[in-house]
């Protein structure tokens, strides 16, 4: 077994190692959300900490993990009765992002269920997690039908398996652990609620600080088993101060004055549900216990809220997390009534960390090897997405440059879609073979069966019975008798953007709406699970101010600090449109794309010689050969209108449609025309 890098070792991300440390103290809390940029360390603390958990007493022999002094009357292994315990390490089960459904929850033999009728399950990781760590690294990169899975079983603390009428259930408590990158996209609001904590985490910016994390990852690096000796000592204090703090949490009184203070925090922040004040109450109790107190205190209700409510306040997924503190404070100080003397703080190992009265976590010490540099003030957490890019030289920047204009409030749009049937990303969009849906066929299976069609099962075993000497009631089934399901869900798609940023577009009032179109589009996007990228176009060229990402936030950021100004080089943003799109497809191919190109259609200048108008057609009829649905959204306003924007439209092979109509009922036949249209183009 690989050493791990000690708990105690890492440097710095006191909110961290709190947060975490809390739920190894009380697991109700609930789990920890741990989001920020890459290299930050998130998957390591993690990895860490189930060294530091006590040990499980289990059931011998039982797969599932049964408790000896309680064990699960349904568990699938039977009645345990008074079957011997056994203690062992607590786990941490790690979810892949590409896991299938049967490993995380289990699969069952169809063959021997349908010709023996015996349940052969072969637990999965929900059932390895249960009374330990499920950590899922990327977690909002996560399918939703796994998402779902997730969710279910962290509501009712067990997972059900049902099947063509076989059914099975067994306990599923675990803490749940996710990390993520918010660059890459957000998490849905359900999964985000059940998350007890959320700590935001950012490298260090201090040269001493960075300085100390290197030197300890290089000894690590060098001699891993030397290195965890060398943090033994710690490693073993901080594990009995979680055994000690355990035992205290039950004598840990919440008084009314506390949980008044609470509720009214929460009340105050606007969060929805009750969840926020059970996490709260069940957080600033830990801290007490963690603090080595039997009572709660302002201080740890105050530190509870910075831990379990920044995501809960978040009402779009253009809203970065946070809490205003100065809020806070007037709020606990409204409701605060008389405040128990603290007990002195207790002696022993991790004693005196920052926080005082209960929010502190062992300190970095002197330890083995020396004593660390001081926390330098945390860098504040990125809002998804780095600065914009400055233009490039002789891109249009300059004299006729603008400022950039603040997006007009959002909107529902309704669903654009692309024609056909896909094979993509589970998704919200368009119609695919999926392998969750409606059913709409059978096939024989290509590798392990997933979804069973029983009644195409039975078919092709039935005429064979007798050949096989069927002599009972049980229907002889072979390997090559199965039959897989077809299935028609929805996939998500590439949703790529092709901004016009002109000067033709820049009026302030134009253009805040058209930055409101498309931030409901980007919404809309969202709330699909689709990938988006972001082209825009101005001045002599064009530029990919966002690769394909599933970060709708980080393109919403850039959309918001758009300038405008300079010509229209169309052709050059349809260009470099189709090398993303190409580009995409070789490392995605199974993900279609949409384009959605937003423009008044004016076509007045770029890099290239000719034509502007002519070579904007040329452009768009490279994505029409291509097959690739497009939308042009028409931005053109005034008494008399070119229809500029509907020509293009036709040679993309696509639909328009004006910003007023992206809101009304009649962009309910867009999709059909976009169908029709494709229809019509594959037809010559």
């Amino acid at each position: 077994m690989s050493t791990r890098y000690p708990f105690t070792a890492v440097v710095g991300m006191d909110d961290l190692r709190l947060a975490l440390l809390l739920n190894a103290v009380s697991p109700a809390v609930g789990g920890v959300l741990v989001r920020g940029e890459k290299g930050t360390a998130k998957s390591t603390a993690v990895r860490a900490l189930a060294e530091l958990l006590p040990s499980v007493a289990v059931v011998a022999g039982c797969r599932f993990s049964c408790d000896p002094a309680s064990p699960d009357p349904g568990c699938p292994d039977g009645s345990h009765g008074d079957a011997p315990g056994t203690a062992r390490p607590a786990r941490m089960v790690e979810l892949p992002v590409g896991a299938s459904e049967d490993r995380l929850v289990g699969a069952l033999d169809i063959e021997k269920a349908l010709a023996e009728g015996v349940k052969a399950f072969e637990p999965g990781l929900l059932a390895a997690a249960h009374r330990g760590i499920l950590y899922v690294d990327e977690v909002n990169l996560l399918s939703d039908h796994l998402i779902d899975h997730l969710l279910d079983a962290a509501a009712m603390g067990a997972s059900h398996v049902e099947r063509e009428g076989v059914s099975v259930r067994h306990a599923a408590r675990f803490l749940l652990v996710g990390t993520m990158n918010p660059e890459e996209g957000e998490l849905r609001p359900q999964l985000l609620d059940r998350f007890g904590l959320t700590v935001e985490v950012a490298a260090s910016r201090d040269p001493e600080q960075r300085v100390e994390v290197v030197r300890r990852r290089l000894a690590f690096e060098d001699d891993p088993a030397a290195f965890a000796a060398r943090w033994a000592g710690e490693e073993a204090a901080l594990r009995e101060r979680i055994v000690a703090a355990r035992a205290l949490l039950p004598q840990v009184t919440l008084g009314d004055a506390v949980l008044l203070q609470i509720a009214a925090t929460c009340a105050a922040f606007e969060v929805d549900g009750m969840r926020a004040d059970i996490v709260m109450a069940r957080t600033a109790t830990a801290l007490a216990a963690w603090a080595g107190r039997t009572e709660v205190t302002s201080e740890d209700v105050r530190q509870a809220a910075l831990l379990a409510l920044p995501h809960r306040r978040r009402r779009s997924p253009f809203d970065a997390p946070g809490l205003d503190e100065d809020k806070l404070d007037e709020t606990l100080e409204q409701f605060k009534g008389d405040e128990p003397d603290e007990d002195p703080e207790p002696d022993g190992p991790g004693d005196g960390g920052p926080g005082g009265g209960g929010g502190g976590v062992p300190p970095q010490g002197e330890g083995p090897d020396g004593p660390a540099p001081e926390s330098a003030e945390p860098a504040e957490a990125p809002e998804g997405a780095p600065a914009p890019q400055e233009a490039p030289q002789g891109s249009g920047a300059g004299a006729g440059e603008r400022a950039a204009v603040k997006a007009g409030e959002p909107f529902r749009t309704k669903v654009l879609s692309v024609p056909g049937l896909g094979e993509g990303a589970a998704g919200r969009r368009s119609r695919a073979r999926t392998e969750h849906g409606r059913t709409t066929g059978s096939t024989r299976p290509r590798g392990a069966l997933t979804k069973l069609h029983l009644a195409a099962t039975v078919q092709a075993a039935a005429p064979h019975q007798r050949a096989r000497g069927r002599s009972g009631p049980g229907l002889v089934v072979r390997g090559d008798d199965l039959r897989q399901a077809t299935r028609e869900g929805r996939e998500g798609n590439l949703v790529l953007f092709a901004v016009d940023a002109s000067g033709s577009m820049a009026a302030r009032q134009r253009m805040s709406a058209v930055k409101g179109a498309v931030l409901s589009l980007l919404l809309d996007a969202y709330q699909r699970r689709d990938k988006v990228g972001l082209v825009t176009f101005r001045g002599r060229d064009a530029e990919v101010a966002l690769p394909p990402t599933s970060s709708v936030d980080a393109a919403a950021a850039r959309l918001e600090k758009l300038p405008t100004g300079g010509r229209t080089p169309l052709s050059a943003g349809l260009l470099k449109a189709h090398d993303v799109l190409r580009v995409e497809r070789l490392r995605d191919p199974s993900r279609r794309p949409l384009l959605v190109v937003v423009t008044d259609g004016r076509a007045t200048g770029g890099r290239a010689a000719g034509d502007p108008v002519a070579l904007a057609a040329r452009a768009a009829r490279l994505h029409a050969a291509d097959g690739t649905a497009s939308v042009v959204v028409d931005c053109e306003t005034g008494p008399v209108r070119l229809g500029l924007a509907g020509n293009l439209a036709r040679e993309l092979g696509g639909t328009a449609v004006t910003l007023d109509e992206l809101r009304a009922e009649s962009i309910a036949g867009l999709v059909r025309d976009v169908q029709a249209d494709n229809a019509t183009r594959r037809a010559a």
